[in-house]
């Protein structure tokens, strides 16, 4: 399938409004990849515009005829994913396995609220007056701003965009500048799929200009968000100004315990896959790992020899395990936070550098600290990179303290065999997803969301739908 890398506004693809454009860059040749429109609030309003306008007829149409949209588009994107996951590759650096696998969850995604928008049931309270009924209806808010992250370009959009869609709204889109092309294609395969013009529109552009046009256009019910801390409370700043609703997933500091019972073969293998994956740009990522004292050297041997193994190169290379960071920024400010703790003690066990044989992208090798001190920015920092920073402790309530050391609150791992310590420290762990024994713990079909700074609501399972949808109380009186 051929592909217009372009603005989709109103049922129709476009340049932007002023001639702006945008080098999409490889980050593991520095090349460049394509050259897309780059606009601004003009782009973004009139893609509102064009939303307002579609979400009356969009809105009343019935949930399983919106759903069979949805599902040709989960289709095509299982029929498509070995092209769609080589375009991700090329504009965000992960490995084509990754990738693909996550055009996957995508189509997941559009099939799961396919169905779950047919179950926005609604309820009937019995009245205490016999002349009364009451109704609670769910209705459609309205247009939803949803601006996503680099880090998955195909799954974040994805579970925002199929949500509002199976509820009824109707959507602008603005994906990072860094990886717009997955955004792009996804929004073509809607298209194929018979999506209404208006229904669907994604604009790319100056992120502070489209931010700030969202918030105050009237016409914009809620802005879903996924990214920074910093950003996201500037929106929740703005949104003061105008009453605009908000759904923000801002990243996390995942903890993970690992207490002395557990098999050290098996819980490093794990560790090692789920820490590294996508080079640790992951927001539920495995990041503060607080291991037992009795096992902490032999944890510590073992995952460094394992990441000392890991293949690094493009995504395209068969074989590769470990990508690029998305960008020098990225980079250096991972480097930067290894230089800082090495510099105060903390031994590199694996890893610590840009690797010698890739003078081109922006990789840094697969690193492993051990003797790690909770003041340290490595312990306290989100690193969004591939750093495992090991810190020890003696007693489950010594590591709980330290786990919940963190402004943080999105994901938190529990590695044991003891029922007691692994009942004790999912209930004390401040985190709206805890894992036990298992590093994957969300799914298209469950709620995903963070307590603290982590952010505001959920996305995905029966949670996600209902944040894009309006309670209404009917209540209708002198029946007697």
């Amino acid at each position: 399938m051929v592909f217009t890398y372009q603005q989709y506004i109103d049922g129709a693809w476009a340049g932007a409004a002023g001639g702006g454009t945008w080098d999409v860059v490889n980050p593991a040749t520095e090349e460049v990849v394509h050259t897309v429109p780059f606009g601004g609030r003009e782009d973004c309003r009139a893609a509102i515009e064009a939303a307002a306008r579609a979400f009356p007829a969009w809105s009343r149409r019935t949930p399983y005829e919106r759903g069979v949209i949805l599902q040709k588009a989960a289709g095509r994107m299982r029929e498509l994913a070995d092209e769609l996951a080589r375009t991700t590759v090329l504009e965000c650096g992960k490995p084509f396995a990754q990738a693909r696998g996550e055009w996957l969850v995508s189509a997941d995604l559009f099939d799961w609220f396919a169905e779950e928008g047919k179950r926005a049931y609604g309820r009937t309270i019995p009245s205490r007056v016999a002349s009364k009924r009451m109704t609670v209806l769910r209705q459609p808010m309205g247009v939803i701003g949803v601006i996503t992250a680099w880090n998955f370009p195909a799954y974040n959009p994805a579970r925002a965009w199929a949500a509002a869609l199976a509820a009824g709204c109707t959507v602008v889109g603005r994906a990072s500048e860094f990886t717009p092309l997955t955004a792009m294609a996804m929004a073509e395969i809607l298209v194929e799929a018979g999506i209404p013009a208006g229904v669907m529109n994604l604009v790319n552009g100056d992120p502070e200009g489209m931010g700030q046009e969202m918030l105050d256009h009237p016409a914009v019910r809620k802005i879903h968000f996924t990214g920074s801390v910093r950003v996201g409370k500037l929106l929740m700043d703005g949104a003061s100004r105008t009453v605009t609703r908000l759904s923000l997933e801002l990243g996390g500091n995942a903890p993970v315990i690992v207490m002395p019972d557990v098999d050290l073969d098996q819980v490093t293998a794990g560790a090692v896959t789920s820490k590294f994956r996508n080079n640790g740009q992951v927001c539920v990522a495995p990041q503060r790992f607080l291991v037992h004292r009795q096992v902490a050297d032999a944890f510590a041997d073992s995952v460094a020899r394992r990441a000392s193994a890991l293949r690094m190169g493009s995504g395209l290379e068969a074989d590769v395990q470990v990508g690029p960071l998305i960008n020098a920024r990225q980079r250096d400010r991972v480097e930067a936070l290894v230089a800082d703790a090495a510099s105060h003690g903390v031994e590199v066990r694996a890893g610590g550098h840009r690797p010698a044989g890739l003078p081109h992208g922006y990789f840094f090798e697969p690193t492993v600290l051990s003797g790690v001190r909770p003041e340290m920015p490595v312990f306290q920092e989100e690193i969004f990179g591939p750093v495992m920073p090991v810190v020890t402790f003696d007693g489950l309530d010594e590591a709980l303290s330290l786990a919940n050391r963190t402004p943080y609150g999105l994901a938190a791992y529990v590695w044991t065999n003891d029922l007691r310590a692994a009942v004790r420290a999912s209930e004390g762990l401040e985190f709206g997803i805890v894992g036990v024994n298992e590093w994957a713990p969300h799914a298209t079909e469950a709620p995903f969301g963070g307590w603290k700074q982590s952010g505001l609501g959920h996305e995905s399972g029966a949670e996600g739908l209902s944040e894009y949808l309006e309670t209404k109380l009917v209540s209708v009186g002198g029946l007697a």
